[in-house]
């Protein structure tokens, strides 16, 4: 086993595949749209709702702040950007039915 030296902490940015440089229109995520406990889409600051699709294409056009693009089993998704605040993770904004905000 050889002794390799690897700095754990930027293992999250690792996992990305993508990660924004945001431009200065970019917005926040400020909720989570769910469907039975599962993600379906953003709602960003300026009330904008976006799906998980649209979400990413944005993110890829440096247009969402704070996230980045990972992927698993083929499907990309996206993921906060670790900055060390735990208020600003996706997991931790409020989320809605997409009905509640209609």
């Amino acid at each position: 086993m050889s002794d390799k030296n690897i700095d754990l902490s930027k293992l999250p940015m690792m996992a990305m595949e993508y990660v924004p440089e945001p431009n200065e229109n970019a917005k926040q995520i400020v909720s989570l749209i769910k469907d039975e406990g599962k993600v379906m889409g953003y709602e960003l600051e300026d009330g904008r709702i976006l799906n998980k699709e649209e979400a990413v294409e944005l993110t890829k056009q440096n247009g969402i702040r704070g996230v980045g693009v990972a992927s698993r089993k083929g499907n990309e998704y996206l993921k906060s950007l670790p900055d060390e605040k735990d208020e600003n993770n996706l997991s931790n904004l409020p989320s809605h039915t997409k009905s509640e905000l209609l």
